[in-house]
């Protein structure tokens, strides 16, 4: 059973009229972990496929593939619908979509905007990119991730998709997820555009009567943003039996690393998934430089086999998980925009645990001392893509970290 509430939305709402919900969890909703692939992509359909008001569709790769058509014609019927759709794409990831694609758009009534691109930007903000993948319909169904548009992360042409993973949600933590697109929508257009800001009417809005805990975490240095970071940290801090983290690009920076020792010695597992199949490899040369500390913190590591790991989650006690967009990494903590979503309920957490549980045990090969034998040349070239990342973090990051005196 649920209760209808309806909501009254202006873009020119003022921080301080901003629900009380939005600070931490919120406790009505319905939460689902979705796959990559297929799982995804026919929940994302069917979402759009049954908006009645509004979509909002940000993402940070949006390609002209057969994925991505399938999705730019759902958008375009449910504008035909008069639905109000929303597309906000990173302007340097999505580059290279198709102009015909976004004119397409544009005649069917969809609006359509860049977020602020690299270097060209209003702000002048070098390296900053809008990373989060998230899609809202009738500020009540949200959907968010790891999940670009594109054949990579779906089934198809007898291709695996990558291993990746959302959460959709549906309740209160949804609303969040409209307000911050809305939000994002409007602080992205440029000059000119005139200054104008868009107005809503009402909204209507379903609030599962479960009670679900759910926030949604944020990291945007530039707007003095480390939400997720700090999820992490507490994890850290906060564990008492154990921790498993999937992540693809994962090169912890030194917080993270003391953090995670720490609670390695005082008794708690650590499992760390990366992969073994890369779509950068310098990252991944990095990352094998990164075993060695690992393994003399007695952390577990285990390499995924299957395909690109591309997911980006983590679970500790069986109590509490968190999923979307974040890399543990300095480009995600100081550079981009990530959008997560962390969920604090023993059933949802464990189920997803039991999950990870199943990836090590089925899909990954564990390293340790006695396999991880590398000529010196290996090892050479695993610390001079190690030293190489850094310098990109620190040529990525400075300027934010600068801006904000840290």
């Amino acid at each position: 059973m649920e209760r209808l509430l309806f909501f009254t939305f202006n873009y020119s709402m003022s921080k301080k009229r901003k629900p009380k919900l939005l600070a931490g969890y919120t406790h009505h909703n319905k939460v689902r972990l979705v796959h990559g692939g297929s799982d995804y992509f026919s929940t994302l359909i069917q979402m759009i496929d049954q908006a009645r008001i509004m979509i909002h569709l940000q993402t940070y790769i949006f390609e002209g593939d057969e994925t991505g058509l399938t999705v730019s014609a759902a958008l375009i019927r449910a504008a035909q619908r008069k639905v109000q759709v929303y597309v906000l794409l990173d302007g340097y990831a999505s580059q290279d979509l198709s102009r015909d694609i976004i004119r397409e758009w544009k005649e069917a009534g969809i609006r359509f905007r860049w977020f602020w691109p690299l270097i060209k930007s209003r702000q002048f903000y070098f390296g900053r990119r809008m990373h989060h993948k998230v899609v809202v319909v009738d500020a009540s169904y949200g959907l968010a991730g790891g999940v670009n548009i594109s054949d990579r992360y779906n089934d198809i042409g007898g291709q695996k998709a990558w291993l990746d993973r959302a959460l959709f949600v549906e309740g209160e933590a949804a609303l969040k997820l409209h307000i911050i697109c809305r939000d994002m929508w409007t602080k992205a257009y440029w000059k000119k555009d005139g200054g104008r800001k868009e107005k809503f009417s009402w909204l209507p809005g379903t609030t599962p009567t479960e009670e679900c805990m759910v926030r949604v975490r944020r990291n945007d240095w530039v707007q003095g943003k480390s939400q997720i970071s700090k999820s992490y940290l507490e994890m850290f801090r906060n564990a008492h039996s154990h921790i498993t983290i999937l992540s693809s690009y994962f090169l912890p920076g030194s917080i993270f690393r003391r953090q995670m020792a720490l609670a390695a010695r005082r008794g708690v597992k650590i499992k760390v998934i990366v992969g073994s199949i890369s779509d950068v490899k310098i990252s991944r040369y990095a990352e094998r430089y990164m075993y060695r500390w690992l393994l003399r913190n007695n952390i577990e590591v285990y390499e995924y086999l299957d395909t690109v790991l591309h997911g980006k989650l983590a679970v500790y006690d069986g109590q509490w998980m968190t999923n979307g967009s974040y890399n543990v990494n300095k480009i995600s903590a100081y550079a981009s925009v990530e959008l997560n979503m962390d969920v604090r309920n023993a059933a949802f957490a464990g189920t997803v645990e039991k999950e990870m549980d199943e990836i090590i045990a089925r899909h990954s090969v564990r390293i340790t001392e006695k396999n991880f034998h590398h000529s010196v040349y290996a090892q050479f070239m695993q610390w001079l893509a190690f030293q190489t990342i850094r310098l990109l973090f620190f040529l990525f990051t400075f300027y934010f970290r600068q801006e904000k005196g840290s």
